[in-house]
């Protein structure tokens, strides 16, 4: 019998009194998808980053293809055995070009001409994992948007040189891709376990998990609490294995009924459409990336006079955390004008707000004083929509803000939105996943950074919304 291409037996690690991890048994076989999903902190990152060498295990056995692990366990010793991981925060050097990236993983690209190689190596890995991508390899990482980045880090990983590659961990992989995009990570991944390479997908889109891992493994407060071949698991069961419950869906929820004739909040012309936004409505912005959503919202958000608004920005690390900040004044940044008193931040009320967030939107961790990248990625962006949601913000921008959120915050925070907009505010959502549309009363298709298609809820469909991100369309 074939071994396990990788195999974890009682692992277990803390951070202080956090447990991240309570004696783990995960084995992935060569060839196989290996689906993993729970909840923000329920110790998925940390299982990766030991597999991946960035951290140490204080207890419990690693055996990779039948030999266990003894001695040291880095990142170059996981290099050597072909075990390479994309992480959540992407870890791209900003100020090399994509091919000199490429060239950081592999030692064997040295001497005269080794950047052609770089190029040739990783343009080639682009083509095959993301048809038309248009990166150029000499280009800045920093010039490109996050979703260009995150394939740049994808292909990177699927490279080859002097290592044989065995697992590909993939943590989020999509969470910054567009669906068209997305689809096609998801199909090479299925391509590549035919040739043997094993993949770990970690995904809050249960959708994904169900339609391309082999196998399913549920992560809960740190430990494995089910383990089945995809077949085994629905939506729904998934969800409540997490310990979640399946929430109404979006389309049964009722519309708010908003004033049409109302003049609009927000008004701005993009091609020969006008883009509208009106007090209490939810207004998606759609389309594959990169075609002027973010920009839209930019341009809102810088245009704005006289309305309070908030923007919830996507690529938390560059544009999101103050990363030397704690975790509440990380969340109660936007609403220092509301806690002065005689002209000083009033530190009761401040801990006050903070802790009512803490609460709302269900931030995990033990003391919010705590510095802010202490945190998973996924509470990194709840915090985030704490800030948002507890200033006075009429208006609030979110450019894909769901980013590595698993599916009961996700619920919980679609709840937040709906109950603040029948309260009154405005949000204008750019979301790269359907069914996060389905939220919104009405849906503006971007392409070529102008809308070319607006679509009331009780009209909106997948379909449609694809037709109109590659050809233009009627309002």
């Amino acid at each position: 019998m074939t071994a396990e291409t990788i195999k974890l037996d009682g692992v277990e690690k803390s951070f202080g009194a956090v447990r991240a991890l309570a004696g783990v048994d995960v084995s992935v076989r060569p060839g196989e998808c290996l689906g993993l999903v729970g909840h923000n902190g329920a110790g998925k990152s940390t299982l990766m980053h030991i597999l991946a060498g960035t951290q140490t295990p204080d207890s419990g056995t690693l055996t990779i293809a039948g030999q266990r692990v003894s001695g040291t366990w880095s990142p170059a010793a996981a290099q050597a055995q072909g075990i390479r991981c994309v992480f959540q925060e992407l870890s791209l050097c900003p100020n090399l070009t994509v091919a000199e990236n490429a060239r950081i993983m592999h030692g064997a690209l040295r001497g005269l001409g080794w950047k052609s190689s770089a190029r040739k190596l990783i343009v080639e890995k682009l083509d095959a994992v993301f048809p038309d991508h248009g990166i150029d390899p000499d280009t800045e990482v920093a010039e490109l948007s996050i979703g260009k980045r995150q394939m740049v880090e994808v292909a990177r990983a699927f490279t080859t040189t002097d290592h044989p590659l065995k697992l590909v961990i993939l943590d989020e992989p999509t969470s910054s891709l567009d669906a068209v995009t997305a689809r096609q990570l998801l199909n090479y991944v299925k391509r590549e376990a035919q040739n043997g390479i094993s993949t770990i997908l970690i995904s809050h889109i249960l959708g994904e998990i169900l339609a391309t891992a082999d196998r399913v493994v549920v992560m809960k407060d740190g430990r494995v609490v089910g383990d089945r071949p995809r077949g085994g698991f629905t939506r729904q069961s998934l969800v409540e294995a997490m310990g979640s419950e399946e929430r109404k869906h979006a389309g049964e929820m009722a519309v708010v009924e908003t004033a049409a004739a109302s003049p609009p909040l927000i008004a701005v012309k993009t091609g020969d459409m006008v883009l509208e936004a009106r007090h209490g409505e939810v207004i998606g912005l759609a389309g594959l990336a990169g075609h002027g959503q973010t920009e839209m919202l930019l341009r809102i958000y810088g245009s704005n006079d006289g309305i309070p608004t908030s923007f919830i920005a996507g690529d938390r690390q560059r544009d999101g955390i103050f990363n030397l900040w704690s975790i509440a004044r990380n969340v109660t940044v936007g609403s220092y004008q509301a806690l002065r008193h005689n002209r000083l931040i009033d530190l009761t009320r401040e801990h006050e707000l903070a802790s009512t967030w803490r609460s709302k939107i269900g931030i995990r961790t033990l003391d919010m004083t705590n510095n802010i990248l202490t945190l998973s990625g996924g509470n990194q962006q709840k915090a985030l929509f704490a800030r948002a949601l507890a200033s006075d913000a009429k208006v609030i921008l979110m450019d894909d803000p769901m980013r590595g959120v698993d599916i009961g915050t996700k619920q919980e925070v679609y709840g937040i939105i709906r109950e603040q907009a029948k309260a009154g505010r405005t949000f204008l959502w750019y979301s790269t996943e359907y069914e996060e549309l389905t939220h919104c009363d009405r849906v503006y298709v971007f392409r070529n950074d102008a809308v070319s298609a607006s679509i009331p809820r009780l009209e909106l469909s997948e379909q449609r919304v694809l037709e109109a991100s590659f050809h233009e369309a009627a309002a």
